[in-house]
């Protein structure tokens, strides 16, 4: 042993031939540490179903249940599980990750409860636990279906005007799937908008208890997976084997226009699964009937169930889905930061949700606190992605609905504080986001004199160096008209 450090293992011993206790020991100090460098919610999300595999001479093997988790640990973690371990046994030259297999099991052996692994024995030789429910859906047919997202669940899905009915259809099928009226069910919308997000949600309801086999792939995938099958010569196989399943989900059907043989194989397993009580989920960036490119078949068929539309975001909803993230993220997000996120980047909710994903990692990696100018220099590429020219009609309409005042008082010669005011820091955004002149400006304002102009610039600016609030006011004001 090592001196001073308790169950380490010396670079003279080979590592296949430590005590599986000490083994055991040195992967939950790993995993402690990884804990809190990650953080709970990212540590339960992607680290807490490793388990502690095999040993083979200076390689250990860490086991995940799918290849999505695997690919995903590796290339965001794999570096620093490495770094870890050879601190913890220098013996230790390689750690390799792999996808669990029926036969690679063990009864506890996540990094919450570690199994010990012996001299010469696999993780194999541990009596058998129930499989993981992602693993489970897809044993029979590992080969065609994609994994699931273990995040993408109805309790994550932020629900609001845009999505309400997708999300209360999805949820009926997922209770009842075969449905009179719900089968198939074909969800539609722009992208980004959660498609994805219930489909893998259907899927990890109905298979949570074994209750039915889902078979969840893009539509490129099957087709594919189709093209593989007539090179191989294996057709009946792959027809079999999709029809054999409870639910077949298919995403992104809009890949499969102009692709006519693809068509008509879908058309004829779709036959197959709802002629026998089967449940088919659809997604497509476009309704059934306004997917040009199908077969007349094929579009009347999928319009015969039930269609849903999610729509674009509302702004509310916007709010809801970052103040949801940024809740589980644990890291303090203040009020003007989402509130700017949410009204600069509007069109794509992974987009959005990306956006925050780097603020909060940015504060985690660096211990800075999540502020209105982090925000602009983190995501300086993607706000200059949104980067358009400000009008001061604009400003004044966006002052305006900030204050609640009716944008006529913007030319009006009333002098209330209450207008004054408002009527002053949008003179003051006009300056320092538009090119026009003091006169231009204030021919905008209802035929003022460039003075006044400099005079409220000047007021504006003297205030928001005594009041901290209205400071934020004014900055948050001008970062969302800074498109």
């Amino acid at each position: 042993m090592t001196a001073g450090f308790s169950g380490q293992i010396s670079d003279d011993h080979d590592v296949a031939q430590a005590p599986g206790g000490l083994l055991t020991e040195a992967w939950a100090r790993i995993a402690a540490r990884m804990k809190s460098e990650v953080g709970e919610v990212e540590y339960r999300t992607w680290l807490q179903q490793i388990v502690l595999g095999p040993v083979d001479g200076d390689e250990v093997t860490l086991l995940l249940p799918t290849r999505f988790l695997r690919d995903w640990v590796r290339s965001q973690y794999g570096d620093r599980l490495s770094t870890l371990w050879n601190q913890e046994i220098p013996a230790l030259r390689r750690v390799e990750l792999q996808v669990m297999r029926p036969g690679d099991r063990p009864a506890a052996a996540t990094a919450e409860q570690a199994v010990p692994v012996a001299s010469g024995r696999r993780v194999a030789d541990v009596p058998e636990a129930p499989a993981p429910v992602v693993e489970r859906v897809q044993d029979a047919r590992s080969d065609l279906v994609a994994p699931l997202d273990p995040r993408f669940t109805f309790d994550s899905f932020v629900v609001g005007k845009p999505n309400e009915f997708a999300y209360a259809c999805a949820r009926r099928v997922a209770e009842k799937p075969s449905s009179p009226g719900f089968n198939p069910l074909f969800l539609y919308g722009g992208v980004g908008l959660g498609k994805t997000h219930l489909m893998h949600a259907i899927g990890s309801e109905l298979t949570r208890e074994g209750r039915v086999s889902v078979a969840y792939m893009s539509a490129e995938k099957f087709m594919y997976r189709f093209i593989g099958a007539i090179r191989s010569q294996s057709t009946i196989e792959f027809k079999e084997q999709l029809r054999s399943v409870d639910v077949l989900m298919i995403d992104d059907l809009q890949f499969l226009i102009g692709k006519d043989n693809t068509q008509e194989e879908f058309f004829h397993t779709f036959n197959a699964l709802v002629d026998a009580g089967r449940q088919i989920v659809v997604s497509a960036d476009k309704s059934p009937s306004d997917l040009s490119g199908l077969e007349d078949r094929l579009r009347t068929r999928l319009g015969c169930g039930m269609v849903a539309d999610i729509h674009a975001t509302t702004f509310e909803l916007r709010i809801s889905i970052l103040e949801a993230k940024a809740t589980a993220s644990g890291v303090p997000v203040p009020a003007k930061v989402l509130e700017f996120l949410a009204h600069k980047i509007t069109t794509n909710v992974r987009e959005l949700e990306g956006a925050l994903n780097r603020l909060i990692a940015h504060a985690n990696l660096f211990g800075r606190p999540v502020t209105l100018e982090a925000t602009q220099e983190v995501l300086h590429d993607i706000l200059k992605a949104h980067d358009r020219r400000v009008t001061i009609e604009e400003i004044q309409r966006k002052v305006s609905e900030h204050w609640n005042i009716r944008l006529t008082d913007m030319s009006s010669a009333r002098r209330a504080r209450a207008v004054a005011r408002p009527r002053q820091v949008a003179m003051y955004l006009a300056k320092q986001l538009t090119s026009r002149s003091l006169p231009e400006i204030g021919r905008k304002f209802g035929n003022r004199d460039h003075t006044t102009v400099m005079h409220a610039v000047q007021r504006v600016t003297e205030l928001m160096e005594r009041d901290t609030a209205f400071a934020e006011d004014v900055e948050l004001l001008r970062r969302m008209l800074e498109s």
